[in-house]
């Protein structure tokens, strides 16, 4: 199991998540909690608040206590701490102490089908000293997970390839950030373009999925590859839903009590009508 957490972008377009995205999300908590139990390794590539659960969690992020004694036998695979931010480590430690499981160094180690990278930089290089640890699992088939990587950095590229993977996940270029340059999209083009040409199957998601905008870029790829190059939901076979990316429209469809937030949060409402 790698990276058990979720996280719904808690302001979008001025917004909380719409009660119809929180109704989705408490089905995807029940299914995580489901699959830490019977998980042999937990891998957490890096410690944001989407990718791992959380002890100071938020009502629309995975509550590391749902977890508390459900596993104790599982390898949980993490970076080294001397690779973690001040904040990852004091994240690192409050979701070890409150689970009672040492975390075993990752970076550069295989176990089994499992082998793990050095860590690569989470996004452009130049602009952050984050890093992630990818995933590369052998079995029939060769598949490597890469979070957060906003295909940014051309040496992350190469060294997926340098894998020689079968399927690829990749977190694409968060196309809604208007920081984001011309020159880091022209670079993250290229290398999707490189990527997804080099492996039998390419999947990309996350951050350029939280705008309609990279689902248009990931159609006109498939396009230029002259293959289809998936998101997660294609690649499932399930309806490409993109709540985060409709949140405006959500709330126009389906209006919203102005108290509905704060009272979900104190457990006193649901998502029952909006499910």
């Amino acid at each position: 199991m790698i990276d058990p957490g979720f996280a719904l972008g808690y302001i979008r377009h001025k917004r909380l998540p719409h009660p119809m995205q929180v109704a989705l999300a408490e089905q995807i908590r029940k299914r995580v909690i489901d699959l830490w139990k019977r998980a042999t390794d937990i891998v957490l590539s890096h410690f944001h608040g989407d990718h791992v659960p959380l002890v100071d969690a938020n009502p629309y992020q995975l509550k590391a206590g749902d977890l508390v004694g459900l596993n104790q036998h599982a390898r949980i695979w993490r970076k080294h701490l001397i690779h973690l931010s001040h904040r990852e480590a004091a994240r690192e430690a409050s979701l070890r102490d409150l689970l009672g499981i040492d975390f075993l160094d990752g970076e550069g180690v295989t176990q089994g089908p499992l082998r793990f990278s050095a860590p690569v930089s989470h996004g452009d290089p130049a602009e952050t000293d984050e890093s992630v640890m990818m995933t590369l699992v052998q079995e029939e088939r060769r598949f490597v997970h890469a979070p957060d990587i906003q295909l940014l950095h051309d040496d992350t590229v190469s060294r997926i390839l340098d894998c020689q993977p079968d399927i690829v996940l990749a977190g694409g270029p968060p196309l809604y950030l208007s920081r984001l340059t011309k020159e880091q999209i022209d670079r993250a083009w290229q290398n999707a373009l490189r990527l997804a040409r080099g492996v039998d199957v390419c999947i990309l998601d996350h951050h350029l999925l939280r705008s309609m905008e990279g689902l248009s870029w990931l159609d006109r790829l498939s396009t230029a590859v002259g293959k289809r190059v998936l998101c997660a939901a294609d690649f499932m076979g399930v309806e490409r839903r993109l709540m985060e990316a409709k949140r405006e429209q959500l709330y126009q469809r389906f209006p919203v009590d102005d108290n509905w937030h704060e009272a979900y949060a104190r457990g006193e409402a649901t998502t029952e009508a909006f499910g």
